[in-house]
């Protein structure tokens, strides 16, 4: 079964961590856990109409949490992946109007 864009690519990180760096054309995206760099990158400039130059990558474990006494739980793990684009790229419209 051949995966989509859009299987890679589940969706954007909106935080004010994350906005401070769209100005310099750095866009942070939750995605698939088993996927690579390479198919971030092909996903990301499918998705966007976009020239990505870099992508860095962050497995991000979950947390231990709890309601009341019992039972301890954790919230999921996830990988991020920072997405830098080319100078000369058109900016993602879905992080406009929001910093």
């Amino acid at each position: 079964m051949a995966r989509t864009a859009y299987d890679i690519v589940i969706r954007p990180i909106i935080t004010e961590q994350s906005m401070e760096d769209v100005d310099i054309k750095k866009y942070v995206f939750e995605v698939a856990k088993d996927a690579n760099k390479i198919e971030i990158k092909k996903a990301i400039e499918e998705i966007f109409d976009v020239n990505v130059i870099k992508v860095t990558t962050i497995n991000v474990h979950g947390k231990q949490k709890r309601q009341g006494r019992f039972p301890a739980g954790k919230t999921a793990s996830w990988k991020k992946a920072v997405v830098k684009l080319s100078a000369d790229s058109k900016n993602i419209e879905l992080f406009e109007g929001m910093s």
